[in-house]
């Protein structure tokens, strides 16, 4: 009797209570004897045959789920029945099959006799078993070898298929996506506050009222002046007058023409200087709505600096009173005498020592129409018709020299 149909026979008769452990081998009542580790003739789907050892604690243990039977070999130390075999192999020892392609013997698959016992039956041979017990292709039964069986190989653990057996899926890609029980409306909400919020401050810091209340501002190394902590300068400055030359109280102004045919007018100063962007007035005009300004504020923000000057844009000479003359700084000039008619300074050489005279063009534009500004101390900025990012580095240069004329100014 191999060991399968060993275990086959007593599980179908219901007596598996009798198949106990002595040391290393199993005994089948007083009837057989086998090694724990001796393989049995039920090949798994895998290829190896399974032990005695493991089919003995696989019948034992039938009714546990998969994951716990696969713990409970874990603990023990032995290999475990695959899932793909456990239904085919339960069908099989209990009768239920009666063959299955699993089953191959070997020739060397012979009995392992207990020792005679006078108070025992002698053990029964495949001459003795009833018909249904002996399996096909059996070996004649001949007495044992005189040498002592092959030792048993120690078992090998899958252990990816141990660590698989434990595991949790929990969520998968999907599940992960649809962000179930998830609502991201407050984070929409908070996302809309916080960029209107932004919108109404800059849009304060745009009117008119609240920046000619600001004074003029600047670090202590760009000669500015310097105050307190957040760059203001508490002290009173004196209003200066046309005898001197330095920067009366207020926020500076710069002039622009109020023609159209100059390239910076009120209408698209405040995109140039503060967005680095040049719009033509014509396309501005047609874009504004209401009524035409009179001043426009702008600051620069083409810098990361701590300190940001604001400055008033106007093109109308006429609405300045005598004392406000003092605060003008730059103006972007036409190339007519006419533009200075207006003006409190006797001619152009005057003007352009106390303020920055500007004049803008586009690059290809023909040099005569630039022919009175050469006689004049401004700085000529040229832009491209078409190619506007390169907008941005004009605007650089009209600040950059703003603010060098007034530290300038503010030194002397």
């Amino acid at each position: 009797m191999d060991p399968l149909s060993a275990l086959r026979d007593f599980t179908m008769r219901g007596e598996l209570d009798k198949i106990t452990r002595v040391n290393g081998e199993f005994r089948f009542g007083e009837e057989y004897s086998f090694p724990c580790s001796a393989e049995t003739a039920y090949r798994s789907t895998k290829g190896n045959r399974y032990t005695l050892e493991t089919l003995v604690h696989y019948i034992n243990n039938h009714q546990l789920k998969h994951t716990e039977y696969f713990q409970s070999t874990f603990a023990l130390g032995i290999p475990s029945v695959t899932l793909p075999d456990r239904k085919p192999l339960l069908q099989y020892l209990q009768g239920t099959l009666s063959s299955t392609d699993s089953v191959e013997y070997r020739p060397e698959d012979i009995p392992h006799p207990l020792p005679p016992n006078p108070n025992n039956p002698p053990l029964l041979h495949h001459q003795q078993l009833p018909s249904g017990l002996i399996p096909q292709n059996a070996p004649h039964p001949h007495p044992p070898p005189s040498h002592p069986p092959p030792a048993p190989e120690e078992p090998q653990l899958d252990f990816i298929s141990l660590i698989r057996s434990v595991e949790k899926p929990l969520k998968d890609r999907e599940s992960l996506l649809e962000c179930k029980n998830r609502d991201f409306y407050s984070v929409l909400v908070a996302a809309t506050k916080r960029e209107e919020e932004r919108q109404r401050i800059e849009s304060q810091q745009r009117k008119d009222g609240l920046v000619a209340k600001s004074r003029l501002m600047g670090a202590d190394e760009r000669g500015l002046g310097f105050g307190d902590d957040m760059g203001y300068d508490p002290t009173p400055k004196p209003k200066m007058h046309l005898k001197g030359s330095k920067i009366g109280e207020g926020v500076p102004i710069i002039f622009v023409p109020s023609a159209f045919q100059t390239l910076i007018t009120i209408y698209n100063v405040k995109e140039f200087l503060e967005d680095g962007v040049y719009i033509p007035t014509d396309v501005k005009v047609k874009q504004m709505k209401g009524a035409r300004p009179d001043c426009v504020t702008v600051q620069k923000k083409l810098s990361r600096d701590r300190v940001v000057t604001a400055y008033e844009v106007r093109d109308k000479p006429s609405s300045l009173k005598a004392e406000d003359w003092d605060r003008v700084v730059a103006v972007f000039v036409l190339g007519k005498e006419w533009q200075f008619k207006e003006w409190p300074f006797k001619d152009h050489v005057e003007i352009f020592n106390k303020i920055i005279g500007f004049y803008m063009r586009f690059e290809d534009d023909s040099l005569e129409s630039a022919k009175i500004v050469k006689q004049w101390n401004v700085k000529i900025i040229s832009i491209s018709k078409n190619k506007r990012h390169q907008d941005k580095a004009a605007a650089l240069e009209v600040w950059d020299r703003l603010e060098e004329f007034v530290r300038s100014r503010s030194h002397s």
